[in-house]
């Protein structure tokens, strides 16, 4: 897809990866970026259209569905979450987490699917995770929101192709966003992740797996629990021996 003169939307806009998504579509010729937020005053950047939008709201997804109609690149990048433990975590946690990073894709991705088929096909862009393939016990209900959006993106990718609709899946690990603050390890800034994630656009490309943290993971899935869960053993082992 080019995205030249093109007119897209990014859920989640106004920080972190989503703001870097916005940007770097601009800086790449994007004619109109719609930054969908639940609080269109938060945008402060003029370049940008600024639209009213609650991922876990239904009425509200349909809404902006029909404000933005000329829409032809769609990033679903609104997402939540915390770090729990299995046994820790709260059931009311995890539904929240499922209401945003999974159940808000598949929202979006039904009101917009006949946007974009209006359009001439287009591209939908799902914000995953590293964690989309690795149940890690620090981020337990998170990563499990976004297997699942994860199964969802692929099942929509096979349907939407009938449309012309390219579904991109975004895969990367550690990144320097309020969600990762407390962790103490290497990150990758929101811009690289947006170049990434657009690279893959313009190559109508199905993935975008950014870091080489991701590449090994998905590498290692043919036998996770020998090469994938003995290293995530002994980092929860370590963890819990320090606290």
């Amino acid at each position: 897809m080019d995205i030249d003169r093109s007119v897209a939307l990014v859920t989640g806009a106004n920080r972190g990866i989503g703001k870097a998504i916005a940007d770097e579509l601009l800086q790449r010729g994007a004619a109109k970026v719609y930054a969908a937020v639940r609080n269109p005053t938060s945008i402060a950047d003029s370049r940008l259209t600024a639209i009213e939008l609650d991922v876990t709201d239904p009425a509200s997804v349909r809404a902006a569905a029909r404000v933005a109609s000329d829409v032809e690149l769609v990033v679903n990048n609104a997402g939540i979450g915390g770090a729990t433990t299995p046994l820790e975590a709260t059931l009311d946690g995890a539904r929240a987490e499922l209401e945003t990073n999974y159940l808000g894709i598949m929202s979006m991705t039904q009101a917009f699917a006949p946007v974009l088929a209006a359009n001439g096909g287009g591209t939908i862009v799902n914000m995953l995770s590293v964690v989309s393939w690795v149940g890690t016990p620090n981020l337990t209900t998170y990563a499990a929101s976004k297997a699942a959006a994860w199964s969802y993106t692929n099942a929509s990718r096979v349907q939407l192709a009938t449309q012309g609709t390219n579904v991109v899946g975004v895969h990367v690990g550690y990144v320097d966003t309020d969600l990762i603050a407390s962790f103490d390890v290497p990150k990758l800034s929101p811009a690289a992740v947006a170049t990434s994630a657009l690279d893959a656009v313009v190559a109508d490309a199905p993935e975008a797996i950014v870091d080489e943290f991701s590449r090994n993971a998905k590498a290692g899935l043919s036998d996770d629990q020998n090469l994938i869960y003995p290293a995530i053993r002994e980092q929860f082992a370590a963890a819990a021996a320090s606290v």
